[in-house]
Formats: C-alpha cells, structure tokens, sequence
C-alpha cells in the first residue's frame, strides 16, 4: 500500500474498517470502482464469495481470541473471557442456548469447528453483532419444539465423556437452570427428593421422562395416572409428593 497516494491509502483504510475486509480486497474492490467508495461497496456486497473471505478472517481473529494457548480449543478460560466479552454471566441460559447452536459436543469447550460454524449458522462474525444477537437467541427458549431440542441437547453436552449418564449434581443445576424458563412449581421438590431417596446418576430415559411429566402432567396431579407408564423413578416422586403433603393424595387418579 506503500505506493498509492495518501488520498487512496486513506479511501482503503475507509473501506477496512467499514466492510471489515483485508487490505487486498478493499484495494481490488477499490480499484474496480476506479476508486469510489460507493462504487466499491457496491461491488463488495453484491459478491457473496468476497464477504466470505472477510467474514471468514473475522471468525477466525475471534476464535483466536478465545482459544486455549495451548491447544487449538477453546476451553473454560476463553469461554469465561468470551462471557465477559459479551457481558453476560456463564451460568446464564443463554450461553447453552448459544452451545446448542454450535452443536458443541462437551460443556465447556468449543472446537473451532464448532464455535466458527455455529457463529456462521448465526449470522455473527464480531462480539458486537454476537451482543445484538443475544436476546433473539435467548427468546429461543421459549418455543416448544426448540426448548424440547436444548434440553435433550443439554443431556449429553453436560455429562461426564465416555459416561453413559449424567451425574446427579450436574443434572440437578441444569434441571434448576432449564426448569426456571418453564416456572415449573415442583422442580426444587424433585431436586430435593432425588438427593433424599435416589443419590444416583440420572440416565438418559429419565432425563426424557422428566420433560414429558412436566408438559403433559399438571402440579398437582389432577390428572396423574398410577397406573400410566412412567419411570419407577416418577412414580416414586409422586408418592413423595403426597407422603409430605406437597399434593393432596385425593387429586391424584
């Protein structure tokens, strides 16, 4: 660039940091439009496969930025950064909403395949639209069809790798987590009644189950049938529901 006079230095330096592409493209998109900036926007944004290459360095300048030093991950430090960046907490909901995008194999940590894929399927390629973007994809939440999707998602993204089940600990914040967006009214008194009597792993069948009781079975169990195919595990809460008096045995079929 050292060879252009100050008036085209300064029209490329424009077009970087507007369009966020690299000097070479900003000076052929320049050069293109006989160096009017309109005309060079105009060439820039009707070409998908030019924005490509620049979406595609910004993706990667943030995954660097988030990225263990050593290894080519992004593990809990870049994730507790990221979460600053983006000023929300890391316990927040919209972070396994935003792990679900990114199809993310384990809790805390990104390949780069997944954090560069899921910030394209987004639509993000800097913190400032990731920012824009967060209440849209924590109103995820509350479709049906896509909260039944992350809280299945969220059951093999939280356990333990090579484990078949989820550990009780871990399985009752994410149940406290997911279950404060559905403001079901019995969630502490199943989490209570799991440390009490049960003090095992939860299995997959049981994580399933549980979301299926919650939408189809009212808090006070009007409509529970004891003789229904539910997991003994189900069962159980219910007659510890009603041995402490939670629910009337009376309302329950």
């Amino acid at each position: 660039m050292h060879k252009l006079g100050r008036g085209h230095r300064d029209k490329v330096q424009q077009f970087m940091a507007i369009t966020g592409a690299s000097e070479k493209i900003a000076f052929q998109a320049l050069k293109a439009s006989d160096w009017h900036l309109e005309g060079a926007f105009d060439i820039f944004y009707s070409q998908p496969q030019i924005r490509a290459v620049a979406d595609s360095r910004h993706l990667e300048e943030l995954y660097n930025r988030y990225k263990d030093p050593y290894m080519d991950m992004i593990m809990v430090d870049g994730i507790s950064l990221l979460c600053n960046d983006l000023q929300v907490d890391p316990q927040d909901i919209v972070m396994l909403v935003v792990s679900w995008h990114m199809k993310a194999a384990t809790m805390c940590e990104f390949s780069k395949q997944e954090f560069i894929g899921g910030l394209q399927s987004l639509g993000i390629d800097s913190i400032e639209k990731f920012r824009e973007k967060l209440p849209s994809i924590r109103a995820e939440i509350k479709d049906e069809q896509k909260f039944r999707d992350i809280y299945n998602f969220a059951f093999l993204w939280a356990k333990e790798k090579g484990q078949k089940s989820l550990a009780l600990d871990t399985a009752l914040g994410m149940w406290q987590l997911l279950f404060a967006e559905k403001h079901w009214p019995l969630v502490d008194h199943w989490c209570e009644f799991l440390q009490v009597r049960h003090n095992k792993a939860i299995s997959r069948d049981t994580w399933s189950q549980l979301l299926e009781f919650v939408k189809t079975i009212d808090p006070q169990l009007s409509n529970y049938d004891a003789e229904g195919a539910w997991p003994y595990l189900i069962d159980e809460f219910v007659e510890y529901l009603i041995e402490n008096a939670i629910v009337q045995r009376r309302n329950v079929l």
